[in-house]
């Protein structure tokens, strides 16, 4: 087994898996060169806090039980049920770990105190502190929420021309990203990941409709299996996290390691 020494996390608020009619060139790139799917199924309800708190937590709502209010206004401190940034931590002590988030409640109630350097802005300055981290610090895991994309799909609707257009904006932040990796010397031994967290429908978001339960999943890395087509859903990628970095996952975890992701 193959222990990666990064993984970079970078989940597309809102996006789904409305790539498919952009030009999302990040996207179908990471997707070709290792592994994905367009149909990974996200938690019910498909809300934001819900969602988000699966893919860092390893388990659905009803176990996490985070809501929007929750995270907006209450700390993480559930020491029973850590984040995957706490399991990180315990395998690797120094590890520098980093959360970058435009809808900071994620930082403030869902990533636990672990998170060695943390920030919130705009997507496009997020970008900028993004890059400048992992150039200076060369976190071993490193999340990103974006979170443009969802507030055109409340604006102007899902699968909008200016929902769309946000995904496509969004992608070239993710090659930033991509970018800063190799420029630091690290993306030969970095797992690197891009997906959403839900989709949408109408102006909303929240149901079970095909377009808000199915995000796109993309993963690639020296170890991911070329043009593997997986099955997993969003509480299954703590599981990546911690089988990449040679760590273990934490026995209350719901979350499997997708079959056929890895040599």
């Amino acid at each position: 087994m193959y222990n990666y020494k990064h993984v970079i996390l970078v989940g597309i608020d809102g996006a789904g898996n409305f790539y498919r009619h952009t030009a999302a060139p990040t996207i179908r790139r990471v997707m070709a060169a290792g592994a994905g799917t367009d149909l990974c199924l996200t938690s019910l309800p498909s809300i934001s806090a819900e969602c988000w708190g699966s893919m860092l937590l390893g388990v659905y709502p009803d176990v996490h039980k985070l809501t929007n209010g929750i995270v907006s206004s209450t700390p993480y401190t559930n020491t029973e049920l850590p984040s995957v940034f706490t399991l990180i931590r315990k395998c690797h002590p120094d590890a520098k770990l980093a959360s970058f988030c435009n809808w900071n409640p994620i930082n403030f109630g869902i990533v636990d105190d672990a998170a060695t350097r943390q920030g919130t802005a705009h997507d496009e300055e997020l970008t900028d502190m993004i890059c400048d981290c992992i150039k200076a610090d060369q976190p071993e895991f490193l999340f990103v929420q974006f979170d443009s994309v969802d507030h055109m799909g409340h604006a102007h609707g899902y699968g909008s021309p200016e929902h769309l257009a946000q995904i496509d904006l969004c992608d070239g932040l993710a090659a930033r990203i991509y970018a800063a990796a190799e420029e630091a010397g690290i993306m030969e031994d970095t797992l690197f990941i891009l997906t959403a967290d839900h989709g949408g429908f109408d102006h909303g978001h929240g149901g079970d409709t095909d377009e808000e339960k199915y995000v796109f999943f993309a993963a690639t890395g020296k170890t991911v299996n070329k043009g593997a087509r997986i099955e997993l859903e969003v509480k299954d990628i703590p599981a990546i996290v911690a089988y990449a970095l040679g760590g273990e996952g934490n026995p209350t975890w719901q979350a499997k390691l997708p079959e056929g992701m890895f040599a």
